[in-house]
């Protein structure tokens, strides 16, 4: 006869598994993928290595699901900021202007996210990540140019060309701590949309 787990079994892997991910999540954030070793993870959760191993086969399969919570996350923030009033000029704005003060909150976090060298695995989820970030900026965008706030352009073009761009000025500062190298971002993105730098002053 099978073996099959009590209620109690399954509750108490449960709560093991949640806190291997709390703390692969809080490694990530202050000390990066290099950082995020199985071990460390297991030290801070309190578990044994072998037991991240039950719930993750590699330590790839642990930080690409972390990945995906933290970038769940991040661009849930991005879509709410995004929702507020304005046009579509200023509700791109909303977009990276909210990125690139989450991401100078938690450098360590963001630097992962956007460039630390990582496996492929990793790197698959760090290009789904642009993708949904993408998706939000061209939304908007298109809204412009069908409400004619914005010059007629390919949406999803000039979505991935600003994400990749909003990505290549946030790395400086997210290893530096130097804020002020993203100042001029708002001035790029206004420009970038093809409207006016006065009037988003």
């Amino acid at each position: 006869m099978p073996y099959r787990r009590t209620a109690k079994v399954q509750e108490r892997l449960d709560a093991q598994r949640d806190a291997i991910v709390a703390a692969a999540t809080q490694q990530l954030a202050e000390h990066g993928y290099g950082g995020c070793s199985v071990a460390a993870v297991a030290e801070r959760a309190g578990v044994a290595v072998g037991s991240v191993y039950r719930h993750f086969p590699t330590k790839a399969d642990l930080v690409v699901h972390v990945f995906r919570q933290v970038v769940t996350r991040e661009v849930e923030a991005v879509r709410a900021a995004s929702a507020a009033p304005g046009d579509a000029g200023e509700r791109v704005l909303a977009v990276f202007e909210t990125f690139a003060q989450r991401a100078l909150k938690a450098p360590r976090q963001a630097y992962a996210l956007l460039a630390e060298p990582v496996d492929a695995l990793i790197d698959a989820e760090r290009l789904e990540f642009r993708r949904a970030f993408t998706e939000v900026v061209a939304e908007h965008v298109a809204a412009g140019v069908k409400q004619g706030t914005l010059p007629a352009q390919d949406g999803r073009l000039t979505a991935a060309a600003l994400v990749g761009a909003a990505a290549e000025v946030l790395i400086g500062p997210l290893t530096s701590g130097n804020a002020g190298d993203v100042a001029e971002l708002r001035t790029f993105v206004i420009r970038a949309l093809g409207g006016s730098d006065a009037g988003h002053a």
